[in-house]
């Protein structure tokens, strides 16, 4: 079978199983734990990675044997870590681990990975470092519908333009399949969202973005200008990345652990919807998909990739002025609206003033000190206060 056949099955694969995954997590086991990036309103599976991981490594892996990719094409090699890390991703989909934890097995994963590549020693050092802040940017951004999924889809087929146009019939496979893969759970991802990724799912798509970026990027010829076209491809992914590291450097707040402070929550806070968030995100994705194929190409001067770089950069700074740490607003002391009636006489300073003999006297919250007035209906003050009136 051809690329385009493989890409085909892997497309069907991940529509049908996935909403046979869901049907049966929803049965059988509980809903997704929100976390600090994603808190569903309803119900929500969390295993839709896995079938995007199986199709992609059964399909890739077939078509790997059947003679689709170049002799020596490190395809399997890649699946076989990338499935690895996503086996430990659903490891966490099923009981949190701590974020430290999770960085190590990345680390190891991209470690093991760059000596299969047989790259150089300074040039696997950058290599790994790559693929681990990669991975972890696109498992960051499974944090809204679709968001995760529609960023990756862009990306991956700038990619694919890139091999194909360096011949690489193993990167292009692996990456055909996986675009296609991804456009499927899309049909389950997009909003309302039907089922999550997980980390099992997003781990994964990271790890084979940034392991393809690698591999590229070892192979390009010098007129390519890969050390530029290929990193502004993942301009969304890095961008929302740095955001989050500098927002919270800036609150003083640890850099690991997942929290509602990336792109998508931003802009939910501007009153965006999951849709529109969707749409912004891939937009920019689009944008730096195609300018870094062009300049890959060798249609546009590698300099151009300041421009939707230097955009990203823009958006991070106005994306900070948006508030997402901390409370809601203080509100004032003094209760609002309740402002002495006109004509009326006032005790002393500090004397109470009874209640009118024909209603209930008001109660005070124990919590916050404030007075409560009672219902018309006279119901006890403490249930008012406590929401149930």
């Amino acid at each position: 079978m051809g690329i385009i056949t493989s890409g085909v099955v892997a497309l069907f694969i991940t529509v049908i199983l996935t909403a046979g995954i869901r049907r049966t997590t929803l049965r059988r086991r509980g809903p997704d734990r929100p976390d600090g990036r994603k808190r569903p309103a309803r119900p929500m599976p969390y295993l839709g990675g896995v079938v995007t991981v199986l199709s992609v490594t059964g399909v890739g892996w077939a078509g790997s044997e059947l003679g689709l990719a170049e002799p020596g094409a490190p395809v399997l090699p890649l699946l076989a870590v990338s499935g690895a890390l996503a086996a430990f991703g659903l490891v966490h989909d099923l009981k949190p681990l701590n974020p430290w934890l999770r960085l190590a097995a990345q680390a190891v994963a991209a470690a093991v990975f760059v000596s299969i590549a047989g790259l150089s020693p300074m040039v696997a050092v950058l290599a790994a470092l790559w693929i681990v802040f990669l991975t972890n940017a696109f498992s960051a951004l499974d944090n809204s519908d679709g968001a995760m999924a529609t960023v990756a889809v862009v990306t991956a087929t700038g990619l694919l333009a890139c091999a194909v146009l360096d011949g690489r019939s193993g990167v292009v496979l692996l990456l055909a399949v996986l675009v296609a893969a991804l456009t499927g759970s899309l049909v389950h991802h997009r909003h309302p969202a039907r089922i999550f990724p997980g980390e099992c799912g997003s781990l994964f798509t990271g790890f084979v973005l940034a392991g393809s970026v690698v591999l590229l990027h070892a192979a390009a010829p010098p007129e390519r200008a890969a050390w530029v076209a290929l990193p502004v491809l993942m301009v969304v992914a890095v961008a929302d990345t740095a955001l989050v590291l500098v927002s919270r450097r800036r609150a003083s707040r640890p850099l690991l652990p997942d929290g509602g402070d990336h792109i998508a929550h931003r802009l939910r806070r501007i009153r965006f919807t999951a849709p529109g968030v969707a749409v912004v995100l891939g937009f920019g994705a689009v944008v730096g998909a195609l300018t870094g194929t062009l300049v890959y190409a060798g249609l546009l001067h590698p300099l151009a990739g300041l421009v939707p770089s230097a955009g990203a950069l823009l958006a991070v700074f106005a994306l900070l002025r948006i508030p997402v740490y901390g409370g809601a607003p203080r509100r004032s002391a003094r209760p609002a609206g309740r402002r002495k009636p006109p004509g009326k006489p006032t005790g002393a300073v500090g004397a109470a003033v009874p209640p009118p003999a024909s209603t209930p006297a008001s109660s005070t919250t124990a919590a916050s000190g404030r007075t409560v007035p009672p219902p018309p209906n006279g119901r006890p003050a403490t249930e008012l206060a406590a929401g149930r009136g």
